[in-house]
């Protein structure tokens, strides 16, 4: 059986890629829209989506519209293959322990 990936397995980085990888490839949402998504706090966001950027598996697009910052967070190549690997892991422990029917 394959390893779950430590850096996506912690619950706030899941609900990130998994809203990040329900997107077509090299879309992305924006910080504010994560945040509800998800329903963390500004800071516990933005420390999740670094920790998951240092490990290549999203980019971070900073940007001005009109005088507003906005930052858009992209799942990359790495964070796809990464995330599709982790839920065939948790795919394979929902098998072997006779929940899938």
């Amino acid at each position: 059986m394959a390893e779950l990936d430590d850096i996506i397995h912690q619950p706030l980085r899941l609900r990130i890629m998994a809203a990040l990888n329900a997107l077509p490839a090299g879309s992305g949402l924006e910080f504010a829209r994560l945040k509800k998504l998800t329903g963390a706090t500004d800071g516990n966001l933005g420390a999740h989506i670094e920790t998951l950027s240092k490990a290549g598996y999203v980019s971070v697009d900073k940007a001005f519209v009109g005088k507003k910052p906005q930052t858009t967070v992209i799942a990359s190549a790495t964070g796809r293959g990464a995330f599709a690997r982790h839920v065939a892991t948790l795919q394979e422990i929902i098998a072997a322990s006779g929940g899938a029917k």
